[in-house]
């Protein structure tokens, strides 16, 4: 008999479904991606719509969009259940722009590298691929950190 929509799965079956690692399904689930419920026994069993949501979470990892930003969307998705089409267009349209606006930065990062490269300068004090606006150059000389790290 064909499983349907509100069939429960276990994470064994989810796993082999989707090609997740037991411990990333743990991990998605912890981190509110994904839902469970509980047996009688405390084992796993996931709703069998969950297998769209690790889909998607495959997919936005493909693209480079932060586990972050997937959490935010998601958390407007409903829990009980199956989301409806205009529930993932929401999410399409949002990745859509997102990633536009990463495109965009890819451009023009290979318009500054090509002129960076043109240009042969190597200068700290004028490049602005690798010291836009010198935003380094006000704390004075010296060796500084080319991109401040992300914390």
């Amino acid at each position: 008999m064909p499983l349907g929509p509100e069939d429960l799965l276990t994470v064994g079956e989810v796993s082999r479904r989707t090609g997740v690692s037991v411990s990333a399904l743990h991990f998605y689930e912890n981190q509110g991606l994904i839902f469970a419920e509980r047996t009688s026994g405390n084992q796993r069993r996931y709703p069998r719509h969950m297998l769209r949501r690790i889909s998607l979470l495959l997919v936005a990892k493909r693209l480079g969009i932060p586990l972050a930003e997937v959490a935010e969307l998601f958390a407007e998705l409903p829990r009980d259940r199956v989301p409806k089409k205009r529930d993932w267009d929401r999410i399409s349209r949002h990745w859509r722009s997102h990633l536009e606006a990463r495109r965009q930065e890819i451009e023009r990062l290979e318009s500054e590298l090509a002129g960076c490269i043109g240009c042969g300068c190597l200068s700290m004090s004028r490049c602005r691929l690798l010291n836009p606006a010198d935003k380094l150059g006000k704390d004075g000389s010296g060796a500084r950190l080319l991109m401040p790290l992300e914390g």
